[in-house]
């Protein structure tokens, strides 16, 4: 295994879950106008949350394609014993917790540290757009009780 085989692979994986979770991103940002759209002057507290929740669950979702596939990709290539190992590493990986249990086989590690790289900044990206999201429905809310 060569080194530039791995960062090649890295790379391929990181433009993958980038991708995915743009486009997941602008889904729930056309999603979330639109259940904005639906509720015209009548939203409320609960339609609100209800929004929040939708967010925070679509974020999830993301991120589970995301550790999915690097899980695949580790049982694929033979980097672990079986899937079960792969997604409880890419979970750890991903997340950054990194307990240690399970590593990679020695030709694939540098793929799941770069893992872990793409995962906190993944996982900040999500953490900035459910801030937003969260912001923006406090200001609507703002504005609203200020008009009455």
């Amino acid at each position: 295994m060569t080194l530039l085989l791995e960062l090649t692979v890295a790379s391929v994986m990181v433009g993958f879950t980038v991708a995915v979770h743009l486009l997941g991103i602008a889904l729930l940002l056309a999603l979330l106008r639109r259940h904005r759209a639906n509720a015209g002057s009548q939203r409320s507290a609960w339609h609100d949350s209800g929004g929040i929740v939708a967010a925070a669950g679509g974020l999830f979702v993301l991120h589970a394609i995301e550790i999915w596939a690097y899980a695949a990709l580790y049982a694929w290539i033979g980097a672990v014993p079986d899937f079960e190992t792969a997604l409880y590493f890419s979970t750890a990986t991903y997340t950054t917790v990194g307990y240690g249990d399970v590593v990679l086989a020695r030709p694939w590690r540098i793929v799941g540290a770069i893992e872990g790289a793409n995962g906190v900044i993944l996982l900040g990206w999500s953490t900035a757009f459910f801030v937003a999201v969260v912001s923006r429905i406090r200001f609507i809310e703002s504005e609203i009780g200020t008009t009455r």
